[in-house]
């Protein structure tokens, strides 16, 4: 009478295993790299650092991972965190799990056409710096399908510090990143692309006429024309007059534009004075339509960065490392 047949310990057990597929399919993947981060380095706050999100935020994931398992995975302690026997159990196989799905990303990355080279930038730089260059790697490397992207979505897409780290580029499929920044870029290949400094630039016919600019004093005669593109590091009027010792120039009059090649535009046609990243104007300098009216220009801590994935050996794609060695070629005839 104690005996179970094999028909009844069968049907005991499939309950369970039908359960599982609602419970995995609706884990958040984020909360699982949570819970994987703070266990590895036993804080909130590491793991925050880690992912580039607030302590808040892990707090956050843990607890909705936590409830809809139906038990905590951690034992929040006076001295600090400890897992469950829950939480011991099921770490490893989460690293597992991560682990291969970062195998697979990298698999599927690895499929795309042999030829086909993702360039990411901001539109800005794409605009006035990239483009009017681009047709020299194009004509020497014909058979490489370049694709340039120059959305804002890789920005967003950062995290709120504006860091773009190794998981954005494979999220976006980008082969080169161009960032203006400060190099820190978590798990990427960084190389400084272009040092850059701060200068005021205008329109030569500003130089003649009743109000000529001359120095500094002189813009207060002169219509600011500010760009007020979010980017990390970006300049501003205010700053700069500081820099310079300039008085009397009320940083927060002109005209504001969302693009940096709309300010650039505005002051070769003559409406006023724009503030901007050296290597965004090159190509007006060198044609004559924007001028540095005064020698004074403030340099910064942050540059323009050449982001790419890190390899091994020698298992860089060949159009990467084309690309790669034709763009620091290019900066360094700049410099």
């Amino acid at each position: 009478m104690g005996h179970v047949a094999p028909q009844q310990a069968n049907l005991s057990y499939h309950p369970v295993k039908q359960n599982l597929t609602p419970l995995i399919s609706h884990l958040p993947l984020s909360a699982l790299r949570g819970f994987e981060a703070v266990a590895r380095l036993g804080s909130f706050r590491k793991a925050a650092e880690e992912l580039h999100v607030t302590p808040a935020a892990v707090s956050q994931q843990i607890k909705v991972l936590e409830q809809q398992l139906g038990h905590p995975l951690f034992h929040r302690l006076a001295t600090g965190l400890a897992l469950t026997r829950s939480g011991q159990i099921g770490l490893p196989l989460v690293r597992e799990g991560l682990a291969s799905l970062e195998s697979a990303a990298q698999l599927m990355a690895a499929q795309r056409g042999a030829d086909t080279l993702t360039v990411w930038t901001a539109p800005s730089f794409a605009t006035k710096w990239l483009m009017p260059r681009l047709h020299h790697f194009v004509d020497a490397h014909p058979g490489v399908d370049l694709r340039l992207s120059a959305s804002a979505l890789l920005i967003e897409g950062a995290r709120s510090s504006g860091v773009i780290s190794s998981d954005d580029l494979r999220l976006h499929g980008v082969d080169v990143a161009i960032r203006f920044g400060r190099g820190q870029y978590p798990g990427c290949r960084v190389e400084m692309l272009l040092p850059v400094s701060v200068v005021p630039l205008c329109s030569p016919k500003l130089m003649e006429g009743e109000h000529p600019l001359r120095e500094p004093a002189d813009l207060r005669d002169q219509t600011l024309l500010h760009d007020d593109t979010a980017y990390e590091g970006r300049p501003d009027w205010a700053s700069w007059l500081e820099l310079a010792g300039v008085r009397g120039v009320d940083p927060s009059h002109g005209m504001r534009f969302n693009h940096s090649a709309l300010a650039l535009d505005a002051a070769a046609d003559g409406q006023g004075v724009a503030l901007t990243l050296l290597p965004l104007a090159a190509t007006d300098l060198a044609s004559g339509r924007l001028v540095v009216p005064f020698t004074q220009s403030v340099e910064l801590d942050a540059a323009y960065y050449l982001i790419s994935l890190p390899t091994v050996g020698e298992d860089e794609a060949p159009q990467i490392a084309a690309f790669r060695n034709w763009l620091l070629a290019e900066a360094q005839r700049e410099k």
